[in-house]
């Protein structure tokens, strides 16, 4: 079958492309920017990448006409608070206007368990989403989900923060909803197994594991897991706006997701049983299998994706495009050096570890503090990491700085600030003939980005310098 995913970038995407892939199916992923296209995907035949926005009509003509069956795997939940709403209603109507102009037969959209009578914002707008799907032209399965547990997945991470760098927490009351988690391994199986079955045509299901579960049950379990001994205290006034801010500086992800999931989180997200599981021969596994499943692949630095490398969990507004890899010239601010390095190999290597827990090199202290600066300013900071320790691909979230371009035969990495700035930055490593060179451009946006770049400049003398060197002694 010739298959579409939309999304593919994103956490799901990423993890189910291979697997359809190993099916032998043929793959068409739809990504914003070509500029996300993973490096490995060039070498399958049966892999195509196509240029789509479904924010944007002229790019929907990139879409073949010859697919049998869609992933509608699009979500905007980290996006603008006050607009995410409508950017799903108008991907899912501009989508399902694309796909009436193909021979598709099948739909499956992966949305989230709405069986309570009071739904947030974001829940609301899944269950939307759902209903503008429908089409005569093609049949629609929808299977809802809870939380998802897996490595790399927002809901995870946001756990494991909370339970690892807090020994007592006074968190909010709706640490008492209950919820049934879904471990990622079944999501997927769920995902693949519905594909072309005509028995799920027009149906919707939801898919959870096999416990309902609180929210500080989830927690405490978590601890348990890793042999931390947690105590948590629910503090009934704390209200939305507070309980964000609490999630949005203990943990790695973003004020406007964190905003979105305190929304969700008072509401109860409890599926309703059927058939799904006899039919598709599925049985999910408990949270704490999930859990230990989750840290083999931490373990074994192993993590295909995972939600921080989402453009969303920035905070540039406008989607980051290919044009951000020609860095400009004039009207720029630069800070260029260059060193003479014995090894051109292990110098890249070096610079392709650069960040999370490898650090910066140099001023590691410096970093640190420029990353609480952000964060307080309601930045990203330092918190996101890096998903490998090992491997950078393009479109890679690195601490405060985004992936724009990998390029190991060249030699040369690229990136982009995402902290907040007064303007836009740069900062680009390169190995060539025995020498490395060094460059961060910063082009300001009015008086307020050039008295920010001339109050860090006598930093950035030593710290860029003493980088360098320590990448010049690999």
């Amino acid at each position: 079958m010739k298959i579409l995913v939309t999304g593919a970038t994103g956490y799901i995407g990423k993890r189910i492309i291979p697997l359809l892939i190993e099916q032998g199916h043929t793959v068409i992923c739809a990504v914003r920017g070509k500029l996300r296209k993973e490096k490995r995907y060039s070498e399958e035949d049966n892999v195509q990448v196509i240029e789509v926005d479904f924010l944007n009509n002229d790019t929907l003509k990139n879409i073949p006409e010859d697919i049998d069956a869609a992933y509608y795997l699009i979500h905007s939940m980290s996006n603008s608070i006050s607009s995410f709403q409508k950017m799903e209603n108008d991907c899912a109507i501009n989508f399902k206007l694309a796909l009436e102009q193909t021979n598709c037969k099948q739909v499956i959209y992966l949305s989230g368990i709405t069986n309570d009578t009071k739904l947030s914002t974001h829940l609301l707008s899944r269950k939307n989403v759902e209903k503008v799907l429908e089409s005569s032209k093609y049949a629609l399965t929808v299977f809802k989900t809870g939380i998802i547990v897996g490595s790399g997945s927002s809901s995870f991470e946001i756990i494991r923060d909370l339970v690892e760098k807090l020994p007592v927490m006074v968190a909010p009351k709706w640490l008492n909803t209950k919820t049934q988690p879904i471990a990622i391994r079944d999501v997927l199986t769920f995902l693949t197994r519905g594909l072309g079955d005509e028995r799920l045509y027009n149906t919707s299901y939801d898919i959870f594991g096999p416990e309902i579960l609180t929210y500080k049950e989830l927690l405490l379990s978590f601890a348990k897991s890793r042999n931390l001994k947690r105590t948590i205290i629910t503090f009934p006034i704390m209200t939305a706006q507070l309980s964000s801010y609490w999630l949005y500086f203990v943990t790695s992800t973003s004020y406007k997701l964190a905003r979105t999931l305190v929304n969700s989180m008072g509401v109860e997200i409890i599926g309703n049983t059927s058939d799904i599981n006899k039919i598709l021969d599925v049985k999910p596994m408990s949270y704490d299998k999930a859990l230990e499943f989750a840290f083999v692949k931490i373990k074994q630095n192993s993590i295909v994706s995972s939600w921080k490398d989402s453009f969303a969990s920035g905070n540039q507004k406008k989607q980051i495009s290919s044009k951000y890899i020609n860095v400009p010239k004039y009207g720029c601010f630069k800070d260029i050096k260059e060193q003479k390095v014995l090894d051109d190999t292990r110098t890249f290597a070096k610079i392709c570890a650069i960040g999370g827990e490898n650090g910066w090199y140099y001023g590691t202290i410096l970093w640190k503090i420029r990353g609480y600066i952000d964060k307080l300013v309601g930045g990203i900071g330092l918190r996101r990491g890096r998903t490998n320790k090992n491997t950078i691909k393009t479109g890679d979230a690195l601490d405060f700085w985004r992936v724009l371009l990998i390029d190991e035969e060249n030699k040369r990495l690229l990136l982009f600030a995402e902290m907040k700035l007064p303007g836009e930055a740069w900062l680009e490593f390169r190995v060539a003939k025995g020498k490395v060179y060094q460059r961060a451009i910063f082009r300001p946006k009015g008086l307020a980005g050039r008295l920010y770049w001339y109050s860090v400049f006598p930093f950035h003398g030593f710290i860029f310098k003493g980088m360098i060197n320590k990448l010049a002694n690999a």
